[in-house]
């Protein structure tokens, strides 16, 4: 009985300590898994590994969401070298809704993957391409969870790179992958080097690389001209990686040509995660208190993000692919994160947040149902996806319940994010801001409207009329995709409970990150109890 009892106190004893690692293990299990689909060499394992890995990173990393919904922080110091001189991770709420957010995400469109990548990808690149995969997923989570200034620029390479050859495996369907690849890397590129310049003035100006220590060595010495020069060139390099209007260039060509379930994932991950990116030196790096944060921020980026809401919607208009329309319609609904962010306020901070969760879940919706419009018809054209409606039945209501959330119809998930965002808008007395964020969505009326109108008032002709909705494997995922869209148009206990606590948290500036610290804490790698 006495040998029972040790037992189970020592399997409880090993699962506390498991606990302690969550924050490396998110990142930790992907990537060991990229390596071990490769050496393995199976085109059947490659799957399975790298679905296994998202299901853990997902299971995860909505552990960590619960640890950290009460406003507290978790800081995993690496190697034992305890911050500012180790690299940390450092979890919050904020980067906890992200970090599920590109799990999720991910494990959802996986088993979308096996059938789609198996139509648009050559068997003999599978392999190497769910290694890529695993690679970019990796760098995405990396990028979310630590808190080293100099660790968010490896991460970004990491997913960057993969991410490239990933678009480029679009050529076999359509040659102009290749193009949309080198622009991707071109900008890319430049985006990068904008931002570890800036890290390298940072680091200039305070000595260390530890985010939570740059913006208490910032508040110390007041601002400088190597700090704003730093705050320029870090805007503008993670304004280019999450397609800022008019930084967006790239993100059209890429969205368009890559295969559809990496059009599905980067358009509910990447773009997310450079904007956490942004709100993360925004607000607890600089500081909501930093002057030259202020003016960016109303000066530059509010006016930018309306644009962006109007321009980019323009153009979707006139888009005749189904995906390059739906690319356009991303750097609008950019716009309206980046709106959000501007207002300054809790409430237009926590609209922006959810926005980001909201837009995420829909553009993965309609991706994936474009994508299996791909596999049945061979484009997405909008001459091909004529009457789809009747005999693709499953997969159009999938992509009208994705596209009344794009429009922010009440009773889906785009509606509640809008909805704060034009309670923010007043709130500050700015209603003129308000009626555009109203007008704004009439625009996506339009060009949602176009789909609507191929997929059930047409008549369908060549292979649409032969057409069926695709296999389960591919069915099931957007399904569920677009439930979600739904669910959390009712449900918003875990979005907006988990937007407002980030907000808080990052409106707090570096003083909440600092204070924190200790309230929930893990030990550094490979240390005892």
């Amino acid at each position: 009985m006495a040998t029972e009892t040790g037992t189970a106190q020592e399997v409880v004893h090993q699962a506390a300590a498991l606990a302690d690692h969550l924050p490396m293990l998110v990142v930790l299990v992907p990537f060991v898994a990229a390596p071990l689909v490769v050496v393995l060499g199976s085109r059947g394992l490659a799957w399975w590994l790298a679905f296994v890995a998202s299901v853990v990173s997902t299971v995860i990393a909505a552990a960590l969401l619960a640890r950290v919904f009460d406003g507290s922080v978790i800081s995993y110091a690496i190697g034992g070298w305890a911050p500012p001189l180790g690299i940390e991770y450092r979890i919050d709420a904020a980067n906890a809704f992200v970090l599920l957010l590109v799990a999720g995400i991910s494990t959802v469109i996986l088993p979308y993957a096996k059938v789609s990548v198996a139509a648009e990808v050559p068997k003999k690149n599978h392999t190497l391409f769910y290694a890529a995969y695993l690679l970019c997923f990796t760098g995405l989570l990396g990028v979310t969870a630590t808190g080293d200034a100099f660790n968010v620029f490896v991460f970004l390479e990491i997913s960057s790179l993969s991410t490239y050859v990933l678009v480029a495996q679009g050529s076999y369907r359509d040659k102009r992958a290749f193009t949309a690849a080198y622009d991707y890397l071109i900008m890319g590129t430049i985006g990068a080097t904008f931002f570890v310049i800036g890290i390298g003035f940072l680091y200039m100006a305070t000595g260390t690389l530890n985010m939570a220590d740059i913006a208490d060595r910032i508040a110390e010495q007041g601002s400088n001209r190597t700090v704003r020069a730093a705050f320029a060139f870090i805007v503008v390099g993670m304004g280019l990686k999450a397609a800022v209007y008019p930084l967006h260039l790239w993100l059209p060509g890429a969205y368009t040509r890559a295969p559809s379930a990496i059009t599905a994932f980067l358009a509910g991950t990447a773009t997310k995660v450079a904007i956490y990116v942004l709100l993360r030196f925004f607000f607890s790096v600089f500081q909501p208190g930093f002057t030259f944060t202020v003016n960016t921020l109303e000066i530059i980026v509010i006016p930018l993000a309306i644009l962006a809401m109007f321009a980019a919607s323009f153009i979707a208009i006139f888009q005749n692919d189904f995906k390059r329309m739906l690319a356009y319609s991303s750097i609008a609904q950019i716009g309206y994160i980046l709106l959000g962010v501007g207002l300054l306020t809790a409430t237009g901070l926590t609209a922006g947040i959810a926005h980001l969760f909201n837009h995420g879940i829909t553009k993965a919706t309609l991706f994936m149902g474009v994508g299996a419009i791909v596999l049945r018809v061979g484009g997405s054209w909008y001459d091909r996806i004529d009457g789809l409606g009747r005999t693709m039945p499953w997969t159009s209501a999938a992509i009208v319940l994705g596209g009344l959330s794009l429009i922010g119809v009440p009773g889906t998930a785009g509606f509640i994010s809008k909805w704060l965002l034009v309670q923010a808008a007043l709130e500050k007395g700015w209603w003129p801001i308000a009626l555009l964020v109203v007008a704004s969505s009439l625009l996506a009326v339009v060009y949602v409207w176009r789909v609507v109108e191929a997929l059930y008032l047409r008549v369908p002709q060549g292979r649409a009329a032969e057409a069926t909705d695709p296999p389960l494997m591919m069915l099931i995922p957007l399904g569920l995709a677009a439930l979600a869209c739904i669910w959390f148009g009712f449900d918003t206990r875990v979005t907006i409970g988990a937007s407002q606590m980030a907000a808080e948290g990052l409106l707090a500036g570096s003083a909440g990150m600092l204070d924190s610290v200790g309230a929930s804490s893990a030990l550094p790698l490979g240390a005892g109890h």
